[in-house]
């Protein structure tokens, strides 16, 4: 997401790892109250995670490239059940900190300027389908994926539908009809004198990800829908 000069997670996760246990970064975003992420749930084991990362893992077949991988703790989780996995991650402190965990296969970068690589599975948790930003630039994250897969490969991704943030106490859903899409939101992390620049990020329901993924050339399949509206899908090329 960023590089070192505006890293507050990455920064966080290099202070949990060298002994600052209760390391958390702010998150402020332009549709709720201000939040915390704490850098501990970066660091997370297999039996720790949500019901729906466990079963996204346990789905991972062939080679696979974990998207935005954080600390690396879905890349190790692999690695334990000999899965020939490769962590993807911008922050170089975080990459640092993987290297550390023992993560054996790193690349380090941007998704959408390096070369891409042929994987199995491509694997974007913790709704890293977001990375598109907006639905506007949605096509253009698709196709980005799309260089990344081998022949017959599959996208596992993880989204919400966030509707609920618009919900009035009677049940009832006020939206814009005008405005944008209720699941683009705007961001700002920051972590002790860190702070990032806003940036977007996108939560997108179902069908309307299956209209986006057929017009780009690709089939998508609910595979887990859990009563939150988070949900995991399953993208395959046509």
């Amino acid at each position: 997401m960023s590089t070192n000069s505006t890293d507050p997670l990455g920064l966080a996760i290099q202070d949990y790892w060298n002994g600052n246990k209760r390391a958390t970064v702010k998150v402020f975003t332009d549709q709720a109250d201000p939040d915390e992420l704490p850098a501990a749930y970066m660091f997370r084991g297999f039996k720790e995670m949500p019901d729906r990362e466990r079963f996204a893992l346990e789905h991972c077949v062939g080679r696979v490239l974990d998207v935005g991988a954080g600390a690396g703790s879905h890349a190790l989780a692999l690695q334990e059940r000999a899965v020939d996995v490769t962590a993807l991650e911008i922050s170089e402190r975080a990459v640092d900190v993987q290297k550390q965990r023992g993560v054996k296969q790193i690349i380090a970068g941007d998704f959408f300027l390096l070369p891409p690589q042929p994987f199995d599975t491509l694997l974007l948790l913790m709704n890293g389908i977001g990375l598109a930003g907006s639905l506007e630039k949605l096509p253009e994250f698709l196709q980005a994926c799309k260089r990344w897969l081998a022949p017959d490969g599959q996208i596992l991704l993880e989204s919400s539908d966030i509707i609920y943030l618009y919900e009035e106490e009677d049940g009832s859903v006020l939206l814009d009809l005008n405005g944008p899409y209720y699941g683009e939101l705007t961001y700002v992390m920051q972590y002790k004198n860190e702070r990032t620049q806003p940036f977007d990020w996108l939560f997108i329901d179902f069908d309307l990800l299956q209209q986006y993924a057929s017009h780009e050339g690709l089939q998508a399949e609910l595979l887990l829908n859990e009563e939150d509206g988070h949900y995991i899908a399953r993208l395959a090329v046509q």
